[in-house]
């Protein structure tokens, strides 16, 4: 079972270059780190995290991903790097593919591509997203990503991205590209994971709903002739429970990640000592 840490980092959180090399002192497997663009002041979507709706102000706080993640890659050599998640219905497929590229070619192929379709209908619009056919949109970045990654003249002809041969480079470091893991619990994730990702990553999931998902994926991917245990599963944004961790571990787990509060240093570092103490020894 491998334990990483998701973090939401901010102009006034800790340095998520300190946090990254003390993580992969400690012996954390991974860093995962959010992406929300933009937060609107009047949003009609309700937060699907709690009872009241309300979306914390600290989403709009949150620094970019891929910024982040580079300057993590820098201090630290083993410690792997993830998006929970980037929203890609929200960004060009030609130049997140570039970034998710240089990324990985950075840091030695250390990317993890955590992504989702995103909840909040507003954002997803403002930024250029179809919210209602947003899985859609999905699939079809992730495909022509997967040719600009793969081949040396890259096209893509689809409903939402539509482009003639063109050279994209670098190349990831992975072959032939970095893992792709769906967040979320949608009725058709499972569907979606062994179709065309590498792994499924849910939140706010209990161990029997992912020893369930476990078995779904499991012959889902039999099915259609894939090893069930090429496709991860990723924990997302747990507690630091050593017992929570060992039955999501026999759940059919993969991975576990831990959160992280939002902090200065100093109170950040404890929480790692903290979780550290808690998950890894």
């Amino acid at each position: 079972m491998d334990i990483g840490i998701s973090t939401f980092p901010t102009d006034y959180s800790a340095d998520i270059a300190l946090v990254a090399k003390r993580a992969e002192e400690l012996g954390f497997e991974s860093l995962w780190v959010p992406e929300h663009p933009v937060l609107p002041v009047r949003a009609k979507t309700p937060w699907p995290g709690s009872a009241d709706g309300v979306i914390p102000r600290l989403y709009a706080d949150i620094v970019d991903p891929f910024v982040a993640l580079a300057r993590a890659s820098g201090v630290t050599s083993t410690l792997k790097l993830g998006t929970g998640i980037c929203l890609v219905p929200e960004r060009n497929p030609l130049l997140l593919a570039k970034e998710v590229a240089t990324l990985d070619m950075y840091s030695g192929g250390r990317f993890l591509f955590g992504i989702g379709a995103g909840w909040l209908r507003e954002e997803t619009e403002m930024m250029g997203g179809d919210f209602r056919r947003r899985w859609s949109q999905t699939r079809e970045a992730i495909l022509a990503m997967k040719e600009l990654w793969t081949k040396t003249e890259s096209e893509y002809h689809g409903a939402f991205y539509d482009f003639p041969p063109v050279y994209s480079f670098p190349r990831p470091a992975q072959r032939p590209h970095p893992p792709v893991l769906l967040g979320g619990m949608a009725g058709n994730v499972f569907k979606r994971v062994v179709a065309w990702g590498d792994g499924w990553m849910p939140n706010r999931v209990t161990p029997e709903q992912v020893k369930q998902g476990r078995a779904a994926i499991d012959e889902l991917a039999e099915a259609a002739g894939r090893d069930p245990s090429s496709i991860q599963i990723s924990v997302f944004g747990q507690a630091s429970d050593r017992d929570l961790v060992s039955r999501f571990e026999e759940a059919g787990a993969n991975r576990v990640m831990i959160r992280v509060e939002t902090a200065p240093e100093a109170e950040t570092m404890v929480q790692l000592e903290s979780i550290a103490s808690a998950v890894l020894r």
